[in-house]
């Protein structure tokens, strides 16, 4: 079996490369065009079941060739920060909804499937309270949010016109390894580690729950093995926080006090907190978290104090 892995290059696409190749289930194409998040660095070099091609999810004729030698697609592919969002959304629109429909297009052409197409909390907006199961109506606030609302409708268009084999899922706030310090955790720690101050938004008050990367690629691959067609499913973490609260474990983990912190004004259109219920994959595939997060944000935090040569030339060119 040929599975075709796209944005494979990237933090969350990468593992579950990784996660795929040591599970030796199948030979894995990765296509991905390398933005300043992606790097080839992140996937293990010379495997045997592993092929890596330089790519746009938009070129229509690449994407059908890949497609067309493939059994399955995991769409990871996406731009994914809200900040740079909201400074500009045609890259966003771009790669997130048409690189999406020339995905499905190709798929249903060549008769792929099933197609994971792999999307985020942020859908729905915010909550004061409770969790969204999945039939939440969708309420995106963020240019990003609003992409990636988009291209789940248009998947499952696919397949409620097409019959077209879509599973979608929906996944809280990532953190672990190789993560781009463009997002919340790796740049607060790269930061301190560096003697920087980090950034906190307003209050410090908006509720995130918090998953394990290695924990959120299981979840993929049992939708994609599991799950049922046209079906959406919630991966969540357990482990909601408030940024201030997450700010300072991660001071503690780096020897830092709130002197280091710099109180910043609240993001443009910042939602206040995010909560799924995640029944449905528990109950239908067996899906539970694996990485507590005491001890998945210290692996996270040493990971980064070890690794500086793989951050320190991102924070210097991003």
């Amino acid at each position: 079996m040929n599975l075709l892995v796209t944005g494979g290059a990237g933090f969350i696409g990468s593992a579950y490369v990784r996660h795929l190749l040591a599970a030796d289930v199948a030979d894995v194409t990765v296509l991905d065009a390398l933005t300043y998040a992606g790097s080839p660095a992140n996937l293990p070099a010379g495997h045997p079941r592993l092929d890596f091609v330089h790519g746009d999810i938009c070129d229509a004729g690449l994407v059908g060739r890949l497609t067309a030698d493939a059994d399955q697609v995991v769409h990871f592919a996406a731009e994914s920060h809200v900040d740079r969002s909201i400074e500009g959304s045609a890259a966003f629109v771009r790669t997130n909804v048409l690189g999406t429909q020339t995905l499905l297009d190709a798929a249903l052409r060549h008769g792929t499937g099933p197609f994971v197409q792999v999307s985020t909390d942020e859908v729905y907006g915010s909550t004061p309270h409770g969790s969204w199961t999945e039939d939440q109506p969708l309420r995106p606030t963020s240019p990003y949010a609003a992409s990636k609302a988009s291209a789940d409708l248009i998947a499952l268009s696919y397949h409620r016109t097409h019959g077209l084999d879509v599973r979608i899922t929906r996944c809280s706030n990532n953190y672990g390894p190789r993560q781009f310090p463009e997002k919340l955790v790796p740049l607060f720690v790269t930061n301190l580690l560096d003697g920087e101050r980090v950034p906190l938004y307003g209050d410090g008050g908006n509720v995130r729950d918090w998953l394990h990367v290695d924990d959120h690629c299981r979840g993929v691959d049992l939708v994609r093995t599991r799950g049922r067609p046209g079906e959406v499913y919630h991966l969540g973490g357990g482990t909601e926080l408030t940024n201030k609260e997450l700010t300072g474990l991660l001071l503690e983990a780096c020897g830092a006090g709130w002197d280091r912190v710099a109180h910043v004004a609240d993001r443009k259109g910042h939602d206040r907190r995010y909560s799924l219920d995640w029944t449905k994959a528990r109950t239908e595939l067996g899906y539970r978290p694996r990485r507590d997060f005491a001890t998945g944000l210290a692996d996270t935090v040493a990971w980064y104090r070890d690794r500086r040569d793989w951050w320190e030339p991102l924070k210097r060119h991003r």
